[in-house]
């Protein structure tokens, strides 16, 4: 039940958005292109970030980069 508390969870590290060219989904209403993003949890497939709505919303890997 980890979903519970994603909001009080530490970041686990800083993630930047480097596209929102989605194929298939709509994400460019959720993400902005070249913003930093709090990374909460993460899977095989997803990122679990903070977005634009404030709430945690999963998206592909394929959308990010690694912050230093």
């Amino acid at each position: 039940m980890i979903h519970q508390n994603w909001h009080e969870r530490e970041t686990v590290k800083k993630l930047k958005c480097v596209h929102t060219d989605a194929k298939k989904y709509i994400v460019n209403n959720k993400l902005t292109a070249g913003q930093v993003y709090d990374l909460k949890n993460e899977t095989e497939e997803f990122y679990f970030i903070v977005d634009n709505s404030g709430k945690v919303g999963g998206y592909y890997k394929e959308y990010f980069e690694e912050v230093n």
